[in-house]
């Protein structure tokens, strides 16, 4: 009972964050969808900005629930804005920030109505929805003593087994109790591995692969093309 309420929270936790990078797909494609609808046609350069926001905030959102935003991995960077980034403690909050800017900068010279920034601004307050519950996932793990208490108590029974089953299946014993305590160790490891899910192990959630998807999408929706056109280096890994 102890084993399986252990790995049904690590799982929930692991299904919580791939429902939140999927609600972030859907309100980057609206965002970017609302964008191209309402905007100016002839407002290229805002349409190429917003892109980049989108796009960079995916990016430095993967990487800031890892080790840290790396600039080199957004796109479409200028020297000013590298040195400006470089002075924010939290990049994906400054990124929303400029999102916002930039849309309401095309409100207050009537390039959009009321109506369109308000729905408009659903979705980039979504933005920070999203990135406040996959902070919550990542800076609340499973109570220390919940899982030290677990180790302990696997320990324990596995030392214990061989003297309540040794009457019963003799030399045998040995071999069974090694196939029982395997079990049990494996299915603690398996909710202690996808218990952080953002993380670059095997069986985390692919978000580098999420947020090159989103780009792709982004800028094929505002720019009518792909967003791996520039020659700049971007994700070599896709996790």
């Amino acid at each position: 009972i102890l084993l399986v309420f252990r790995t049904n929270n690590s799982y929930d936790r692991w299904w919580e964050g791939r429902k939140q990078w999927g609600a972030l797909v859907n309100h980057c494609r609206n965002l970017a969808v609302q964008i191209e609808t309402t905007f100016p046609r002839e407002a290229l350069d805002e349409k190429h900005t917003l892109a980049k926001h989108i796009s960079n905030f995916c990016f430095a959102f993967t990487e800031h629930l890892r080790k840290g935003v790396v600039l080199d991995n957004l796109i479409f960077l200028s020297d000013e804005e590298k040195a400006e980034y470089d002075t924010k403690s939290h990049i994906p909050n400054h990124i929303s920030l400029q999102i916002h800017q930039e849309v309401y900068k095309m409100y207050q010279v009537d390039g959009i109505t009321d109506i369109d920034h308000l729905n408009i601004k659903i979705h980039t307050q979504a933005l920070l929805d999203i990135l406040g519950a996959c902070e919550r996932i990542k800076k609340t793990p499973i109570p220390f003593s919940y899982s030290i208490f677990i180790k302990i108590f696997i320990l324990l029974y596995g030392m214990l087994l061989p003297f309540a089953i040794y009457g019963a299946f003799g030399f045998y014993t040995i071999p069974n109790v090694m196939m029982v305590f395997f079990a049990f160790i494996g299915v603690e490891m398996l909710g202690a591995e996808i218990e952080d899910p953002f993380g670059l192990d095997c069986n985390d959630l692919p978000t580098g692969s999420i947020s090159h998807t989103i780009k792709e999408n982004v800028f094929e929706i505002l720019e009518h093309r792909k967003g791996h056109e520039q020659e700049q280096k971007l994700y070599e890994k896709i996790h």
